[in-house]
């Protein structure tokens, strides 16, 4: 048997990680800064996540959810807490598609209705609904295609209150941040007024945070910058730092009922001992914040090099906009500066390292960096191009720019 060949893959094979960094087979050591879409939360192979997870899986790895597992409980009232949405009940599964699979389940029976308002650009998952809410004609079959979604441009107000006031919409489902979409950014304006119409027209306002949440943002959840509350908010990626698991946070409209959602392995023993030592880590080391400050510091300086057109994205959820595609640099960054980073369309270089992430005072001058920086031409418009080296200094700007102390993950980081 050979693998379903449906990933373009890079000709490297990771075989170790820690902190920001990971290693491949060769020995070749990577800077990190895409995290493995956005689930690297707390680092590779941080030491309190490798014990806890080691401790429990000699313990008991999984059981069915047929049973007590004071793990989930422990877990549901530890998350409550950190985030801020303590009077919500939480439901377990594996992945962010599923998540957003129970999401919107879950808000057809409150209210009984099948429409979805979805937006331009926006991703929630290759599943059913789940890929039927995204935006991406190619990757959604016939037997998904059944008119259940409407696509709105984001951040059209007038368009979403005409949509809602039709009285027939379930849900709305947003990102918190558009990832795949570019990093794009709901307006606190926009979400407000879709907040209001989504409670006047009795519509489920759904947060997707899969990507954005679990303090990314330097908020626990992207769309706490709007200033508004979700019925349902949607988190996985960095919940579980790798470890396959996700959840649903649901408000108290709702009532469970026994049988109306389930699982086989959501919320089994050793994903929530991954899920408790991520939000462990994010308390004790204050990954919250220091997404926040090392974003904000970061954003700010790549604005000084005049080849980006526009740097988007709140903490490290970071976009890089260039006026030219930006496959070659990307592909360059990796083989010649050995940095992972992400990309979204064919512009947009994507940000996602992990929140432990340190900014140190050991990089060069910024005017050094953008004099080497100047002579970097992503692609000729000229169809036969010179073969061109990316300067060192933009890898090098990255590579020096985030690091971890040997001993320890985030001792002494400088912001």
């Amino acid at each position: 048997m050979k693998l379903f060949d449906v990933y373009p893959l890079f000709d490297i094979n990771i075989v170790k990680g820690k902190g920001c960094h990971v290693w491949d087979d060769k020995g070749t050591e990577y800077l990190d800064l895409y995290g493995g879409h956005a689930v690297i939360s707390i680092g590779h192979a941080h030491p309190h996540y490798v014990e806890m997870l080691g401790k429990q899986v000699a313990t008991l790895g999984f059981y069915s959810n047929s049973v007590i597992n004071e793990l989930q409980q422990q877990l549901a009232e530890r998350l409550g807490k950190v985030c801020g949405y303590n009077d919500y009940s939480l439901f377990l599964i594996n992945s962010g598609a599923e998540a957003n699979e129970n999401a919107l389940k879950l808000a057809s029976f409150h209210n009984g209705r099948t429409r979805v308002v979805s937006f331009s650009k926006a991703f929630h998952g290759r599943t059913s609904l789940a890929v039927e809410a995204t935006d991406n004609p190619k990757i959604i079959a016939p037997i998904n295609n059944c008119g259940h979604v409407t696509y709105l441009p984001l951040n059209d107000t007038e368009a979403m209150k005409a949509e809602l006031a039709k009285g027939d919409v379930c849900a709305v489902i947003i990102e918190g941040i558009q990832g795949v979409g570019g990093i794009q950014l709901p307006t606190d304006e926009f979400m407000q007024a879709l907040r209001k119409a989504c409670t006047e027209h009795n519509t489920v306002l759904i947060l997707d945070e899969i990507q954005s949440g679990y303090g990314r943002s330097g908020k626990f959840f992207a769309h706490q910058y709007n200033g508004i509350k979700a019925d349902i908010i949607t988190v996985a990626k960095g919940i579980g730092n790798g470890f396959p698991m996700a959840g649903v946070l649901i408000s108290p409209m709702f009532t469970p009922v026994y049988g109306q959602l389930g699982t086989t392995f959501g919320g089994n023993h050793l994903a929530c001992s991954a899920a408790l030592a991520v939000l462990d880590v994010i308390e004790q080391e204050a990954l919250v914040d220091n997404a926040a400050q090392v974003g904000a510091y970061l954003m700010e300086e790549l604005k000084k090099f005049p080849q980006i057109k526009e740097v988007r994205g709140r903490g490290l959820m970071i976009g890089l906009d260039f006026e030219e595609p930006v496959k070659e640099l990307r592909l360059r960054l990796l083989k010649e500066q050995h940095v992972f980073t992400g990309v979204s369309g064919t512009n947009v270089l994507r940000l996602l390292p992990p929140c432990v992430s340190a900014w140190t005072k050991r990089t060069s001058s910024w005017n050094v960096l953008r004099k080497h920086f100047d002579n970097l031409r992503i692609i000729s418009r000229q169809k036969i191009r010179p073969k061109r080296r990316i300067p060192s200094c933009f890898g090098r700007f990255f590579i020096k720019s985030f690091t971890l102390p040997e001993d320890n993950f985030l001792n002494d980081k400088m912001i």
